[in-house]
């Protein structure tokens, strides 16, 4: 079994609304030194195969084809195997 981490992000060519927003209510706050804020999603699960080849082909089709929206996100992923 291998436990992946996924951190999905928006293309830097894409606007941010959430981050936006975030940086808006920061500034309310004062915090006047922040800029460039960007949101992502952070996901964890687990992949019961025989090997991390495996493992990796699935995470892949599972990114591609469920936790992302390929024309506006990019992704990176960790796979480690339990123990």
């Amino acid at each position: 079994m291998y436990k992946v981490t996924v951190i999905v992000r928006r293309r830097p060519s894409i606007l941010d609304p959430q981050g936006k927003a975030a940086e808006q209510g920061a500034k309310h706050l004062g915090f006047m030194n922040v800029s460039g804020t960007r949101i992502g999603k952070y996901i964890e699960f687990n992949v019961d195969t025989k090997n991390h080849e495996e493992a990796e082909k699935e995470v892949k089709l599972y990114c591609e084809k469920l936790l992302t929206n390929p024309i506006m996100e990019d992704y990176s992923y960790t796979i480690s195997q339990v123990i």
